[in-house]
């Protein structure tokens, strides 16, 4: 995209701050979206939920999948998934992701393009240092390479211990358009801070994009300190929205959990289709407000 084609910046003087729908309108069909987050844990589901409302479409989404890529299949906004997994953890397999990949049908089917979860981690290292690729030892010896033909693997050139002779998966970068991550904490320069147990791979996400942008439980004016839980560099985030239980319904610990309920009412409205029409009119095609509102009465 050239700076002829970048959206404004919001109005107000805003600088990085946001809305869910105001970054949404900055994606554009047919882009490449990394989601941060690790299946049904610290997803971005407000920004998800701001693309589902939105005509656009062809994405390839690349993601330790959860929610969000079942949502993104389910409103059609999918041409192409990229993922170790697609997992709602509690739930072994998200329903939505499951009938787009076993539907015969051209429009609702979506491709699948699965890596190990260590061979995931260095394609995003490789696209966040603008390497052509990094040897790695995850994936030898599996069916990985069998089922991703284009794979190739490297010796080391190195008289190094553990190195000599040995065999690595030379693995693509995974470069991204735009990043979605989701932080409990974020300044309104665009640092973000995660308070819960795991980093997750957001970081990278940030920094194996073109532009990121990031939600969050809070939004703060800055940081004091040197906080060595800042994940997410300012350098690096296009766009911020405060977003309260924006994460929902995966977990952010430890400002919440996981809704296992609303979780279980989501799966099971997947394989009902005018239980699922009710749940979208409910809860998904209006705005986040609406959503919150209705998750609030149930």
């Amino acid at each position: 995209m050239s700076a002829a084609d970048t959206p404004p910046a919001p109005p107000g003087g805003r600088g990085k701050v946001m809305s869910p729908d105001e970054v949404a309108a900055r994606l554009t069909d047919g882009m490449t979206i990394g989601i941060g987050g690790w299946g049904s844990r610290r997803k971005p589901m407000a920004l998800v939920r701001a693309i589902c409302r939105t005509p656009l479409r062809d994405l390839t989404v690349v993601s330790c999948g959860g929610p969000d890529i079942g949502l993104l299949c389910a409103y059609g906004k999918v041409r192409r998934v990229v993922a170790p997994f697609v997992t709602l953890d509690s739930i072994p397999l998200d329903p939505w992701f499951r009938a787009a990949r076993q539907s015969g049908d051209g429009a609702t089917s979506i491709e699948f393009t699965e890596y190990d979860e260590g061979m995931f981690m260095f394609g995003l290292l490789a696209a966040a240092y603008r390497l052509p690729f990094l040897p790695t030892p995850a994936g030898t010896a599996t069916d990985i390479l069998r089922v991703n033909p284009g794979l190739r693997t490297i010796r080391s050139p190195y008289r190094t211990a553990g190195a000599e002779g040995g065999e690595f998966v030379a693995m693509p970068p995974l470069p991204l358009d735009a990043a979605l991550v989701h932080m409990n904490r974020a300044d309104v320069r665009g640092n973000g801070q995660y308070l819960g147990p795991d980093p997750y791979l957001d970081d990278l996400f940030a920094k194996a994009a073109d532009r990121c942008y990031m939600s969050c439980e809070r939004l703060v004016p800055s940081f004091d300190g040197p906080v060595q839980s800042l994940l997410v560099s300012r350098m690096f985030v296009n766009g911020v929205a405060e977003t309260p239980r924006g994460a929902h319904f995966t977990s952010c610990e430890p400002d919440y959990g996981r809704d296992e309920v609303f979780q279980r009412r989501y799966a099971a409205a997947a394989g009902d289709p005018a239980g699922w029409q009710r749940f979208r009119n409910r809860y998904l095609d209006a705005d986040e407000p609406t959503y919150q509102r209705e998750v609030k009465r149930t």
